[in-house]
């Protein structure tokens, strides 16, 4: 995209966020990265695009210490990240918004709805993690965390190092999701990779089970992997987004 929202910066408690914002009508489209991951990624800008197309609003972010954000990755914790997802929601989002989040971001997107359902009209996981601090280290791996500061794991996808700190491993289990009942009554959608290696689909499975609401979806794509980045795999998530903003503008949710 050659006419993407210059960056800008949100204050959130002396950390300055990145953010993206593309100023339309009505829903607003709030896309949370994954972990270490920012908002230049392939899905993040089809969904800007597909705002840009039908005039809606779209916000992208980094989380503080990734992509555009200043900060230290070490410093980064859930509870954190969270805090700066919800201050973005409340200063630059305008009307009723749907949050989208990959992976993590899945994980924050529910954490946030449960804290703003006045403002949250709707969620789409994509690959969503809630709880991987839980289910996705092994006790060894936990212990080496608390033990030295922080476990080191060589990247599926590149030559990259994926670095877990102590403190986003303490915060990501006192923000388990899937113990209780998730308490969000707006619309959910699901989509998930049917051989995800990293999340699997299982967990965005007990999630729907987990959730309060009465409308809650999960849709696999056959063969699809944790990325969901291939051309056909956009096309489904811009199909379950296209649902979802018909079913709220329908309801009279962005009036």
């Amino acid at each position: 995209m050659n006419d993407q929202p210059t960056i800008q910066h949100l204050d959130v408690e002396g950390r300055p966020i990145a953010y993206r914002h593309r100023r339309g009508k009505g829903l607003t489209y709030l896309f949370l990265p994954g972990y270490a991951s920012d908002m230049e990624g392939g899905k993040a800008t089809a969904i800007d695009a597909y705002a840009a197309s039908g005039g809606r609003t779209s916000l992208r972010m980094d989380y503080s210490g990734t992509g555009s954000s200043a900060g230290d990755f070490a410093q980064g914790t859930l509870s954190r990240w969270l805090t700066e997802v919800l201050a973005v929601i409340d200063r630059l989002a305008k009307g009723p918004v749907i949050l989208i989040g990959s992976s993590m971001g899945g994980w924050l997107a529910l954490a946030a709805a449960v804290q703003r359902p006045d403002r949250v009209a709707g969620v789409l996981g994509l690959a969503a993690a809630p709880d991987f601090t839980d289910w996705g280290f092994s006790d060894e791996e936990k212990t080496a965390i608390a033990t030295t500061g922080k476990l080191e794991r060589a990247s599926q996808y590149d030559d990259s190092v994926m670095v877990t700190h102590r403190g986003f491993l303490q915060s990501g289990l006192e923000m388990r999701l899937l113990d209780d009942p998730i308490r969000f009554n707006g619309p959910v959608r699901f989509v998930h990779g049917e051989k995800d290696k990293d999340v699997p689909a299982k967990i965005a499975a007990k999630a729907l089970q987990k959730l309060t609401s009465p409308d809650v979806q999960l849709r696999l794509i056959k063969n699809s992997g944790h990325r969901l980045s291939e051309p056909h795999e956009i096309a489904t998530i811009l199909a379950e987004l296209h649902g979802l903003d018909q079913l709220i503008s329908q309801n009279g949710a962005t009036a």
